[in-house]
């Protein structure tokens, strides 16, 4: 019986740990596209 309890457990385990890293790289895109909007250049010394 814990052995179809862990097989049973498994599958969620597994998709909840790719959910979260498919999370983790939307985050990471939308700041990526969200600092590309910036209006201001970061380089430019007038806006530091």
């Amino acid at each position: 019986m814990p052995e179809d309890l862990a097989a049973e457990n498994a599958r969620p385990r597994r998709e909840n740990q790719e959910l979260r890293h498919t999370n983790e790289l939307l985050k990471a895109a939308s700041a990526f596209f969200a600092s590309e909007l910036d209006p201001k250049p970061r380089y430019d010394p007038v806006y530091q």
